[in-house]
């Protein structure tokens, strides 16, 4: 696969130049509204429409953006990715989440399998085949994960909260913080609930942790050891870790290296998702992720969604030094995907040295942050409007409401998400420099008709294509994160520096200091 540094490209330097016109202080961002420019920046997908023409862009800057991911190899890259090429370089691994939604007919044989096991296994709880110990009926299940493991099943349940069957309640219980699990323990009735441990090594420190205190609590209800197998399943590639914890081979289901945790809801660390809304929706929201598969493979960029929103991070990041970026969802409904888009973004893509492990000169990365709208309008739009830092917006919203009762106050919701885009741009010019709003910042809308998980789906996907396109035109490598690793292992020195108390020279003296009054306060 080419392997291609942006800076050295034409592109680069003629967007360089380019960029410029932008930055004089009589530029007006609404001065580049010409009949037709709506038409010329704007794309759709199935249900997606993206509004990207209150942006910094012209028809030059637009044939130089894609310009320049044509010469930093993005067809070829895609093709390598969809193909199983092991592109995550640093860990020799394929990148194949693609593959868990891809359509039955094109599906591996062990995609197949784990999906007809998860499609068994909810049924069987929904009806009660499936039972906890002494025979009852599961009424809650506790997803016990982390990262990847909760932040993705967490985000899309809640989204899909009026999706779900009502057959159980979900949990989610990630910080090894022992108040966490224990407050949503407190009102469960331990017979009838269900644990999900989602690892794929089983050793995961925080995970590891809760699995324990959960299987505690198990215990002290009554039940024995024999019984464990009746109330906790495991999504892990590790068997034997698995087995040794109590569970049983039908309690397992797998998980590859070729999935990496940031995209493995698509898997059987969905199972919650699938017991919170069915199997059917499910396999809709893979429908959907596939659906933005193959637009992504097969569109020319000029029209290709994730490729258009990842240019313009780009655009900014590069050429506008922008520090960060805001993502508004107008819906409640998406309360939990700024969450879980902030591990995709900057786990993906915060590197500081390219895949040949040589460091950079330009900047990678997006810090991303947000909020719902319109509770965002009175916390930190402030600084959006009249603040010093320069931030482009993506408001999402969708189109039509969930219930048409409420159709009225929905308009609200989208008049506020419409009107907040325009403010951005336009400003509100007055002669008192307290009550000037500039104008001139770009964003993007993005609507959706209608939430469903299929185009939930297809929205998620959306997002995981952009970052991968990032990281190509980057030339980074978008799927390790070995800065996560370095804090798991020095937590494993301090634990045992806070547990023992034994002075250690391999820590600083701030962190000794730390711990030697953490000691104090205790003791």
């Amino acid at each position: 696969m080419t392997m291609v540094n942006p800076t050295q490209t034409l592109a680069w330097q003629s967007l360089t130049a380019h960029s410029q016109q932008f930055k004089k202080p009589e530029f007006l961002l609404s001065s580049l509204f010409q009949e037709g420019r709506f038409k010329e920046f704007s794309a759709s997908h199935g249900d997606l429409l993206l509004d990207f023409s209150k942006h910094y862009l012209t028809s030059e800057t637009f044939r130089l953006l894609t310009q320049l991911a044509e010469e930093c190899g993005l067809q070829e890259a895609i093709d390598a990715m969809f193909a199983g090429e092991k592109i995550n370089y640093t860990e020799n691994r394929a990148v194949l989440h693609t593959a868990l939604r891809a359509p039955a007919a094109d599906q591996l044989p062990e995609v197949s399998e784990a999906l007809a096991k998860m499609t068994a296994f909810v049924a069987d709880v929904h009806s009660g085949k499936w039972s906890g110990a002494h025979g009852s009926k599961i009424r809650d299940v506790v997803n016990i994960g982390i990262g990847g493991s909760d932040l993705g099943p967490a985000f899309v349940v809640d989204a899909l909260a009026t999706f779900a069957t009502g057959d159980v309640n979900l949990h989610f219980a990630s910080n090894v913080d022992p108040s966490h699990l224990k407050d949503i323990l407190a009102p469960l009735d331990a017979s009838t609930t269900l644990f999900v441990i989602a690892s794929k090594s089983f050793n995961t420190l925080e995970t590891h942790q809760n699995a324990l205190l959960a299987k505690r609590w198990f215990l002290a209800a009554g039940f024995t050891e024999d019984e464990v197998a009746s109330n906790f399943v495991a999504i892990t590639s590790n068997l034997d870790a698995a087995k040794k914890f109590g569970l049983t081979e039908q309690n397992l289901f797998p998980m590859w290296d070729w999935v990496g945790g940031r995209y493995s809801l698509w898997s059987a660390i969905g199972l919650s998702i699938a017991l919170s809304c069915g199997m059917d929706n499910f396999k809709q929201l893979l429908a959907g992720a596939n659906s933005m598969d193959e637009h992504f493979k097969h569109t020319d960029f000029s029209h290709n969604l994730p490729v258009i929103s990842a240019l313009l991070s780009v655009w900014y990041i590069n050429f506008f030094d922008a520090p960060s970026s805001a993502l508004v969802p107008y819906s409640q409904r998406l309360n939990l995907l700024p969450a879980f888009l902030q591990q995709l973004y900057m786990e993906s893509l915060g590197k500081s040295v390219n895949v040949q492990g040589q460091s950079l000169d330009y900047r990678t990365g997006e810090t991303l942050w947000g909020t719902p709208g319109t509770n965002g309008q009175h916390s930190y739009f402030q600084l959006l409007h009249q603040g010093t830092e320069f931030i482009p917006v993506e408001f999402i919203a969708f189109i039509k409401p969930e219930n048409l009762e409420s159709s009225t106050q929905y308009n609200h919701l989208l008049a506020n998400c419409l009107s907040q885009s325009m403010a951005l741009m336009n400003g509100d010019p007055q002669s008192n420099p307290h009550t000037n709003v500039a104008g001139n910042k770009p964003s993007s809308t993005l609507l959706i008709d209608v939430l469903t998980p299929y185009n939930l789906g297809s929205l998620i996907a959306y997002f995981e294509h952009k970052v991968f396109v990032q990281g190509v035109i980057w030339n980074i490598n978008a799927f390790d994160q070995w800065g996560v690793q370095l804090g798991k292992n020095l937590s494993e020195k301090v634990v045992k520096v806070l547990e023992d108390g034994n002075a250690s020279n391999q820590l600083d003296e701030s962190t000794m200091q730390l711990i030697n009054h953490i000691h104090k306060v205790r003791n």
